[in-house]
């Protein structure tokens, strides 16, 4: 593993706008299907967005992911899905953000997309002096070899859902019923055990600064509901 310095990325000339929709807590599979449903219904003209979010206690087993890195999972509920991936968790206190961009307008690859979203959540830990690290074949952000940050993406169309979770203050004791990300063994840990702050508001101030940078975005906080479709009323309150 080898230690990325920041790499930040000026904002766009353009100013193109990434509208932030700050949803608090959502069940999980609701908001599977409203961001597959988004993603279905833009247009070349549909600005970009970024939902940021917690969910309920969930395992999602991505387009990889097998049964038997799923150990116990007891009484959490799990939901295999279209991105890709192994299995992981989502839980109260972390921080769960989807971007919901056109990379051709963009002009962006998934590899460059990728590396993007990881570099964003590594200059966010260095707000807090917190050293970040990301592994060649193995997706996400680590600190001395545990896990922080995970990312599971899906393009469709040229558009991309899914997206990253990253844990800042929470329970983890579910990531000890499954292998995580399909590693037996792989640690994990979170921004408060690293030295960070323990509120999730003031780690996504920075990642969602953090990403408008990568991405060459200027921010526009959005309303605090996922947006009604053409047919729909809005998909979570």
């Amino acid at each position: 593993m080898t230690a990325i310095a920041s790499t930040r990325t000026a904002p766009a000339e353009d100013g193109r706008e990434l509208r932030v929709r700050r949803l608090g807590r959502q069940p999980y599979e609701a908001t599977w299907k409203a961001m597959s449903a988004f993603t279905d219904a833009r247009d070349a003209d549909t600005p970009d967005e970024l939902w940021v979010l917690e969910h309920d206690p969930v395992f999602t087993l991505g387009q990889a992911g097998k049964w038997e890195h799923v150990l116990m999972p007891g009484d959490i509920p799990v939901v295999p899905v279209d991105r890709g991936g192994q299995v992981t968790y989502h839980g109260p206190g972390q921080i769960v953000a989807y971007p919901l961009i056109d990379l051709r307008r963009l002009g962006v690859g998934v590899r460059e997309l990728v590396n993007r979203i990881e570099q964003a959540i590594i200059d966010t830990l260095a707000h807090w002096n917190i050293v970040a690290e990301r592994v060649e074949g193995a997706p996400g952000v680590y600190v001395a070899g545990a896990k922080v940050a995970a990312l599971g993406l899906r393009v469709r169309r040229g558009c991309t859902f899914h997206g990253l979770a990253f844990n800042v203050n929470m329970d983890l004791e579910p990531f000890h019923r499954i292998n995580p990300c399909g590693y037996k063994g792989l640690q994990v840990t979170q921004v408060l055990d690293l030295g960070g702050p323990s509120g999730l508001e003031a780690v996504e101030d920075v990642l969602i600064d953090e990403i408008c940078r990568q991405f060459g975005f200027r921010s526009h906080i959005s309303e605090p509901h996922i947006p009604e479709l053409p047919g729909q009323g809005a998909v979570c309150a």
